[in-house]
């Protein structure tokens, strides 16, 4: 994690970063395995920086020609940069990349522009449609991957995937929701600031986890990460985007209960690593705040308390184990996927997935 940063008087100032937070602190020999069920680490290089300089540009820029227009309306996009830089880190071309919680496609556009194949999964119909449009985008810009959408409840992942895919992904990308209603946009009116395309859709649907409470958020996303372990290749990799948040006042700890959530998964905590939303200039953090958080800052720091602005968010990494010889489990002789011999296989209860339909 990055050193605590100087509390500055004007909350959208640039705030000095030490050079040492680039430095990675975590990484291992190229090619080397770690003690840590022997997931493989990436090559030492630029992209092996424990602080991710992902918001150099603004998210609009970053979007703007990649995406179609409609893209802005998803209430919690993922910084394009983030993704990209994952699997950039992550991957090689041809490699197999998914999100489970896909919305607009973020994750998925970026993998397709890199070479990559991408599969992504997401609850509502309005982003998954969006979502279909971002990759007929790419592909249409060059993109060489491949890329579908499937419409579904990933809480459920091996029943809306195909058996086919288990053992197959490379690397999970995903964030998940920060409640039902975060910045969006802000329209100047007569009667003020107003604000609209905040909400994931209009709160009568609690299948969506957006409108769990913290404890329904982490039950769904370890059922989630569960059916990415299943559906991951030994030693792949998962990358997961979160980041506390105040409600009445509390820090709600999301990245602390995402960890927990992995571990209980079956995956293993490997690296806590910083993409920053904001830019560096000459060594310093230029804040890139909504309106609404450099508002609610200015009105905290009037009232003594020294809040500050958001200018990262955490990024959790897991890889699933490979795990030797001779303490691997049975493997099934049909689908190596690990179903014990005698019981259920894979291939006879996996479900074909649909040409259908996260937050990226």
């Amino acid at each position: 994690m990055a050193e605590h940063l100087p509390f500055p008087t004007d909350p959208s100032q640039p705030a000095n970063l030490a050079e040492d937070t680039y430095r990675g602190q975590h990484r291992d020999h190229p090619g080397r395995h770690r003690d840590t069920g022997g997931c493989r680490r990436t090559p030492d290089g630029p992209q092996d920086l424990s602080v991710w300089a992902t918001a150099q540009q603004t998210g609009p820029v970053q979007r703007r020609g990649r995406y179609v227009p409609e893209s802005v309306k998803h209430p919690a996009r993922m910084l394009p940069a983030i993704a990209a830089h994952a699997i950039a880190a992550y991957t090689r071309p041809g490699d197999l990349v998914l999100d489970p919680m896909c919305g607009i496609g973020t994750t998925l556009v970026e993998a397709i522009h890199a070479g990559r194949d991408a599969i992504g999964v997401e609850y509502e119909a309005r982003w998954s449609n969006i979502a279909d449009a971002n990759i007929t985008h790419a592909q249409h810009h060059g993109a060489t991957g491949r890329a579908s959408v499937v419409r579904g409840d990933a809480t459920r992942l091996r029943s809306l995937l195909p058996a086919a895919l288990t053992g197959q992904v490379a690397l999970v990308v995903t964030s998940p929701p920060y409640g039902p209603t975060v910045h969006g946009l802000v329209r100047p009116g007569a009667d003020g600031v107003a604000k609209f395309d905040n909400a994931y859709n209009d709160g009568t649907d609690n299948g969506n986890l957006a409108y769990r409470d913290l404890t329904g958020l982490t039950d769904g996303f370890e059922q989630i990460l569960s059916g990415c372990a299943v559906l991951l290749r030994p030693g792949g990799t998962v990358v997961v985007t979160a980041r506390p948040w105040r409600k009445n006042g509390q820090l709600v700890d999301l990245p602390s209960a995402v960890i927990a959530a992995g571990v209980r998964a079956g995956l293993i905590p490997t690296e806590r690593c910083v993409a920053l939303l904001a830019a560096v200039r000459d060594g310093r953090l230029v804040a890139r705040p909504s309106f609404f958080q450099l508002q609610a800052v200015r009105k905290a720091r009037t009232t003594g308390t020294p809040l500050h602005l958001i200018t990262h968010e955490d990024v959790l990494i897991f890889c699933r184990p490979e795990k030797s010889a001779s303490s691997a489990e049975p493997k099934c002789s049909r689908c190596e996927s690990g179903c014990p011999e005698g019981t259920s296989c894979h291939a006879d209860t996996g479900v074909q997935g649909n040409s259908g339909r996260r937050s990226g």
